[in-house]
């Protein structure tokens, strides 16, 4: 598992554009962590590094929010609201879980201890990360790739 530290949302932004640059159709970023990690910030800062230059913002209400005009279309889903995967399934939102573009999931956690429902098909490639606040503007931020030539 890698560790980024970021001292600075303006930071974790740009760790989520350098993520941009590698990025490919059917991946996932799973991300979980408390209120106020950052975990928008890098939604935002992979947004942008695709080429979107529109408004990200966390969808918890919408449950989804898509960018398009970008490199890749990005489907952004915030569960926040869902207590189970079985709500994201029932919401019908399970389609965006593997697409075209980039699917980012904030409070991935609610999707089960992996972070991927049991009955959902894989991703290409799935990106757990967890973000963990350490001060006032300090983020640790922990990931890893799983997927073909990263299965765990």
């Amino acid at each position: 598992m890698e560790c980024v530290l970021s001292s600075s949302p303006e930071c974790t932004e740009g760790l989520g554009m350098r993520w941009a640059e590698t990025v490919a159709p059917g991946w996932v970023i799973a991300l979980t962590g408390d209120l106020g990690a950052g975990k928008t910030q890098l939604v935002r800062g992979v947004a942008r590094g695709l080429g979107f230059g529109g408004r990200v913002h966390s969808p918890t209400f919408n449950l989804i929010n898509i960018y398009r005009g970008g490199r890749l279309p990005v489907y952004h889903l915030d569960l926040y609201r869902l207590e189970t995967g079985e709500g994201l399934w029932e919401a019908g939102l399970d389609q965006f879980l593997v697409t075209d573009g980039l699917t980012i999931i904030e409070w991935a956690d609610r999707l089960g201890p992996q972070g991927w429902p049991d009955w959902a098909p894989q991703p290409v490639r799935l990106r757990r990360v967890k973000m963990e606040v350490t001060g006032p503007q300090e983020r640790r931020i922990f990931y890893e790739d799983i997927g073909p030539g990263f299965l765990g």
